[in-house]
């Protein structure tokens, strides 16, 4: 029945973004495996619609922040204001006292701004005048950033690696884009979709996810490809164990939106380049031979021994 409720979601949003199924689907297996999101793109792809569309299919509190160079830590945290008709200090929410928050071009805002964005992200809380308030269950942030050089600054590799998977929506197709040219409505049609799913469904569907098997092989095959991106000629830093956690997550999250009651490598391989390629740093070598993340990273798994046939 929930797996029903999943796959009616990724309609509705297929019929609002256009030829990007994949990358439709890849955002809600990360988000069923309570984790953030990263939409790296040049500005006009659709990001933000897309972000807006799964805000708008969740029966949840959504907010968005548009980060600007002037957006200050407390405009996310919240802050204390003196009421004189009580005599007290009233604390006011922040933007992150929500489920979802867009976080529009997080890369434009200054690293204070960064860093207390950080403490939501991975304690699920913030701390405000030496007071900590836990934010709403459940929290993800889907965020946004456009390529460095485009007015943007780099994103701390902590702040990446809290991000549980990255991914590109890239230009659409000539097909597509003609269908998008003939649909000058968009906002509308955004507007109109109606909630899928609530908070009940998805603390349900994350208990059944938590169940699907996967078998030590598997872990140690995941941990093979993690580890190989640490000893790699082009890589200057390695995927951290978090890399590894986020990986298990994710195909767990996957093989049960499937239908399958256990991981086999071919989620895993699906996985881990969305969970990986925002956790390591290339070298000058990468750079010289020509040679993107995802290329690097395709090698890895090419080159990686699976669990043998026959075994899980």
């Amino acid at each position: 029945m929930y797996r029903e409720k999943a796959e009616q979601l990724l309609n509705n949003i297929n019929n609002v973004i256009l030829g990007k199924e994949d990358i439709i689907r890849e955002v809600l297996i990360a988000l069923l495996a309570d984790g953030h999101i990263l939409l790296e793109d040049y500005p006009g792809v659709g990001k933000t619609t897309l972000a807006v569309a799964f805000a708008r299919s969740m029966d949840m509190e959504n907010k968005r922040v548009q980060f600007t160079p002037d957006v200050m830590p407390s405009d996310l945290t919240g802050f204390s204001i003196y009421r004189k008709d009580t005599e007290k200090f009233v604390y006011q929410e922040g933007a992150v006292f929500c489920n979802i928050l867009l976080a529009d071009e997080i890369n434009r805002t200054s690293p204070k701004t960064q860093s207390a964005l950080l403490e939501v992200m991975e304690e699920k809380q913030v701390s405000v005048e030496g007071v900590t308030r836990k934010v709403p269950r459940p929290f993800w942030v889907i965020a946004t950033q456009n390529p460095y050089g485009t007015g943007t600054q780099r994103l701390p590799v902590t702040q990446m690696d809290r991000f549980m998977v990255s991914m590109s929506l890239g230009y659409p197709d000539a097909l597509n884009e003609i269908e998008i040219a003939k649909q000058v409505t968009w906002s509308k049609k955004v507007d109109s979709l109606a909630p899928v799913l609530n908070k009940d469904i998805i603390f349900s569907i994350r208990d059944e996810i938590e169940k699907v098997y996967i078998d030590e092989n598997i872990c140690e095959y995941i941990v093979r490809l993690v580890s190989a991106t640490r000893d790699n000629k082009y890589i200057e830093m390695g995927a951290s164990p978090r890399g590894t956690i986020a990986l298990v997550r994710l195909a767990k999250s996957s093989a049960w939106l499937k239908g399958k009651g256990y991981v086999t490598p071919e989620e895993v391989d699906e996985q881990f380049i969305y969970a990986i390629r925002h956790r390591i740093v290339t070298n000058s070598s990468a750079a010289l031979e020509n040679r993107s993340t995802d290329d690097i990273l395709a090698d890895i798994l090419g080159a990686t021994d699976k669990p043998l046939p026959g075994r899980k």
